[in-house]
């Protein structure tokens, strides 16, 4: 098991809706430390969604998608008797979490041709009606979790 982490950065709620977890993901979407590019990133992407999807509050839509592309079981590379074995893992919440605003903002990035606010949106109202790349993506890391139960007998 592993041990806590003593100094854990606590991260502020942002300052529009009040929310830690939308803070956490400006903080993702962040480069180079342009935090208000970020921010306005974030907050035109809830614009566009509370405009495409006809919905009074975008963060309801910000929630939904994050809990269809958070990843309930993942694999995990373990070394045995000189062989490796990819062996199924359940996530803890704070990992869910990352890689679930990882997936969402990867596949935001991969697209072409539109800002990057029109294709965030896009991506996070996709992921709240259960499509697009990053629902695809942890539909995959549930497949190989099923595909290697064999070894869960190998986990720690």
């Amino acid at each position: 098991m592993r041990r806590k982490v003593k100094n854990r950065n606590i991260v502020k709620p942002d300052i529009k809706f009040n929310n830690d977890k939308v803070e956490k993901f400006i903080n993702r979407v962040m480069l180079s430390g342009k935090k208000q590019t970020a921010r306005e990133i974030v907050y035109g992407a809830f614009e566009v969604v509370k405009e495409k999807a006809k919905v009074e509050n975008p963060i309801e839509v910000f929630d939904t998608a994050m809990k269809n592309t958070g990843p309930v079981m993942e694999v995990r590379s373990r070394r045995v008797g000189g062989a490796n074995y990819q062996v199924p893992r359940e996530v803890r919440p704070e990992r869910r979490q990352a890689l679930s605003m990882k997936w969402i903002i990867d596949a935001a990035r991969s697209k072409k041709g539109q800002p990057m606010h029109m294709k965030l949106a896009d991506e996070l109202i996709a992921a709240a009606k259960g499509e697009g790349e990053a629902v695809k993506k942890r539909e995959n890391v549930h497949k190989m979790a099923e595909a290697n139960k064999a070894f869960a007998h190998f986990a720690w």
